[in-house]
């Protein structure tokens, strides 16, 4: 008989006799060792996500929102004539909207999405305790979608910030929020667990005016009424707020495991202002005029594409008057993306959130030659 072997029989000696010991115990022993294995396997269920969904929870918010909303009701809207006749009647309607939000500070400050309080004009947080309160709304920036809205009262329940620069993609998430508003009937938040699934997506300037860049995708599951909750790392912090969701067609709302989320980085500097000012000045001055470059414009300055904008004018002391720019320069590209009309530039600069202080780096042509230069955005004149 081999080593192995031996061994193997003892320990299987070893197993029976610990089975017969217990059948045949004291039923107090018994018992115990049954509240022993009872506690390990309790124990084992509890891991860093369902602490973390514990820890988390009563800082989140479910939202109930009345907005107003406009609509015109004629069936002769498309016809020149019976329209003079017949003018398009606007009526207002009193819509139920609903979201999520989680507390950032103690003293009530409530983070959430800037569509879900649109047009509002009653806002109640309902939070996990059960209470109702009526929410102030501080301010809200429409371009990133976030808002802000303060609670009175004191010593709540908050989330701590997170980085959204250090995210690696497949780490667990947890998305916290009032899908469907059942917030309402548990007074507790959904929990839906996943991973990031990709990281900085740019979906650009949307019909609505709200810009989603740089945004966080994920699988865990999204759907109507999460917009403006938490997206959580594995240790509560918080790396996102949940925004909106690819579904599987137009026909269908429901979640299909592709959600995104705006980064919380974002959300960090859009809500300091929003505290301080109650909105987010996103306005500019370059003090220059262009125009498109159409065939005759090139043909008439000997160019070889009508990729580009023309300047045709530079005030004064202005950002572009500092920056080098001359009447006749041909705006190639701004900040690596290339123009090909005056609109590219305005796109450029909102898609990226830049406004006075930030700096554009362009890239011109003058006469035969290429040149980079930077122009710093200023403040416009009031």
């Amino acid at each position: 008989m081999g080593v192995d072997e031996i061994i193997e029989k003892s320990l299987y000696k070893f197993v029976v006799i610990a089975q017969l010991s217990i059948m045949f115990a004291a039923p107090e022993i018994v018992a115990q060792n049954k509240e022993e294995i009872n506690a390990v396997i309790y124990n084992g269920r509890r891991n860093i996500i369902t602490e973390t969904v514990a820890k988390s929870s009563p800082a989140v918010a479910g939202i109930n929102a009345i907005q107003i909303r406009e609509y015109s009701r004629t069936p002769f809207a498309n016809d020149p004539i019976w329209s003079l006749l017949f003018p398009d009647r606007v009526f207002k309607q009193r819509v139920k909207s609903l979201g999520s939000g989680f507390l950032i500070t103690s003293d009530g400050f409530v983070l959430t999405n800037s569509h879900v309080i649109e047009n509002a004009v009653e806002v109640v947080v309902t939070l996990s305790d059960g209470t109702d309160h009526e929410a102030e709304i501080v301010g809200v920036d429409r371009t990133s979608d976030i808002a802000l809205l303060k609670l009175k009262g004191k010593d709540f329940p908050f989330l701590e910030f997170g980085n959204s620069d250090d995210i690696i993609i497949a780490e667990w998430v947890i998305a916290l929020g009032n899908p469907f508003g059942l917030f309402d009937i548990s007074k507790k938040p959904t929990a839906t667990v996943g991973v990031i699934s990709g990281l900085n997506l740019d979906f650009g300037q949307q019909e609505s005016g709200r810009v989603y860049q740089d945004m966080i995708q994920t699988d865990a599951s999204i759907n109507s009424g999460n917009s403006g909750g938490p997206l959580l790392n594995a240790i509560g912090e918080v790396i996102g707020i949940n925004t909106f969701i690819f579904t599987g067609s137009r026909f269908s709302e429901g979640s299909i495991g592709i959600g995104f989320a705006i980064p919380i980085n974002r959300a960090k500097s859009v809500y300091k202002e929003l505290k301080k000012y109650g909105k987010v000045d996103r306005s500019f001055w370059t003090g220059m005029d262009v125009r498109d470059l159409n065939r005759l414009v090139a043909k008439h300055l000997d160019l070889e594409t009508e990729k580009g904008v023309l300047i045709t004018n530079i005030e004064k002391k202005s950002p572009a008057d500092k920056a080098g720019l001359m009447v006749g320069d041909i705006i190639i590209e701004v900040n690596g993306d290339e123009v090909i009309n005056d609109d590219d530039i305005f796109k450029i600069i909102e898609e990226n959130f830049l406004r006075a202080g930030d700096t554009l780096i362009m890239l011109i042509r003058r006469g035969n030659s290429e040149r980079t230069l930077r122009m710093i955005l200023g403040k416009p004149n009031r």
